[in-house]
């Protein structure tokens, strides 16, 4: 079975995630909305700045 996310794309995430913990992962718009407390907001992070460069990330779900 190949795989949904690039394994670049699990190290944007990974680097979310450590970026969260040291506190300098911003939300918003050029990152003027502070800082992410959320996991979860973490994780979308990664995956979207990995879809800005191009890697191999599944489609954003479409809301219901």
């Amino acid at each position: 079975m190949a795989r949904k996310y690039s394994r670049s794309a699990s190290k944007d995430v990974k680097s979310a995630m450590h970026r969260r913990k040291r506190g300098s992962l911003k939300r918003g718009k050029g990152g003027r909305g502070g800082t992410v407390k959320s996991r979860k907001q973490a994780i979308a992070i990664g995956l979207s700045e990995a879809r800005r460069k191009g890697k191999k990330v599944p489609r954003k779900r479409s809301s219901r």
